[in-house]
């Protein structure tokens, strides 16, 4: 064996450990300089695709995945990254075609009849997703999660809340390209509208807190009316977006409510921005918001409007809420509301999503 092998053996086997002890970071360099050294080797280029796949280094870990898939085309394992690579990139079709071929090579994983459902979904073929949800719960998947997908579908009794091991796979995975999809794609302008009415109050704040704060995009909006900002999300890969932004004082990787239920801190400034379509039922965060909130406090959201019941899970697997239902969630908490506007929060397949901007004072 040559010298290069074994420091490229080495390597490797560091980046096996890192990744093993959740240190994706580390594990990248690892095996990154093991691919220098024993370049195209297959087990090499499928540790650091898949790393930099988790990482939201998804162009980069495309390009090695099918390089490791041309040396061997029929590995359903590496079929399934390539697939989830390709959705997160937006050609669904491709990953779908990628997905049946790692079924037809190993059909006993759930994960990939997730990763057929979810693709599936995207491409409208609803009753199909469902019929792969069901193959899934099958052969053992999480019924948690498998649950929230079906009552979507389906149209059955919904969860209060998105499953977090969902927000935060969909979150991490879509960070690289988050910004630039919500405003070229779906037309997303909820942080700016929501800063606009909160500026014409003329007014400062001492402490932000932004709910769901994702790449950070309502940072640089209200920075300059805060004396902190803090920020919170499930989505380490988000977070390190916001990082970049440096609107922020502190960003915590965390669930809202959890945080919410443990934080000793007064805000008297609350954003959150298109999050409460995956929080679902809200009564926990207002009840815990009033204890958080000073009187005249300012609170401001948005939600994608439901014309029937209170709260309603779409097939789109996100939550829509009344705005009576709000109205009454406000009341009950100890809110005011101070403004709300109808118009829509984004796009999807190229049409508007109705929604409600609300602005509340604490009383």
């Amino acid at each position: 064996m040559t010298v290069d092998f074994e420091q490229a053996r080495a390597f490797f086997l560091d980046g096996v450990t890192h990744c093993e002890a959740g240190r994706l970071p580390q594990a990248e360099r690892s095996f990154a300089a093991a691919l220098a050294l024993a370049p195209g080797r297959l087990s090499v280029l499928s540790n650091l695709g898949v790393v930099r796949l988790k990482l939201g280094r998804t162009g980069e870990a495309l390009a090695l995945l099918q390089e490791a898939l041309a040396q061997e085309p029929g590995n359903a394992e590496t079929l399934g990254h390539c697939g989830s690579a390709l959705a997160e990139l937006g050609r669904t079709r491709e990953a779908l075609e990628h997905f049946e071929r790692a079924l037809a090579v190993d059909a006993r994983p759930p994960t990939l009849w997730i990763l057929r459902g979810n693709a599936l979904k995207e491409l409208g073929r609803g009753a199909e997703a469902a019929r792969s949800f069901r193959e899934a719960l099958a052969r053992g998947g999480d019924p948690e999660l498998l649950g929230y997908y079906l009552a979507g579908l389906e149209g059955g009794a919904a969860p209060r809340h998105a499953p977090a091991q969902y927000v935060q796979a969909l979150f991490d995975g879509y960070a690289a390209q988050f910004d630039a999809h919500l405003a070229q794609t779906l037309r997303y302008d909820a942080p700016r509208v929501l800063a606009q009415r909160l500026a014409a109050q003329g007014r400062r704040w001492s402490h932000a807190l932004d709910l769901g704060c994702g790449t950070g995009l309502c940072g640089p909006f209200l920075r300059a009316r805060a004396e902190r900002m803090t920020g919170v999300d499930l989505s380490a890969n988000m977070l390190e977006k916001a990082r970049s932004k440096g609107a922020y004082d502190a960003l915590v990787q965390g669930d809202v409510a959890a945080f919410l239920a443990q934080s000793q801190e007064t805000f008297d400034l609350v954003v959150a921005a298109d999050v409460f379509i995956y929080v679902g039922a809200l009564d926990e965060v207002f009840r815990l918001l009033a204890a958080r909130m000073p009187a005249g406090g300012s609170f401001c959201f948005t939600v994608e409007e439901s014309q029937g019941p209170e709260l309603e899970l779409r097939a789109s697997l996100r939550y829509a809420h009344s705005e009576s239902g709000i109205r009454r969630l406000a009341q009950q908490h100890g809110f005011a509301v101070d403004a709300m506007e109808k118009r829509p929060v984004r796009e999807d397949q190229r049409v508007p999503i109705p929604g409600l901007f609300f602005w509340l004072e604490r009383a």
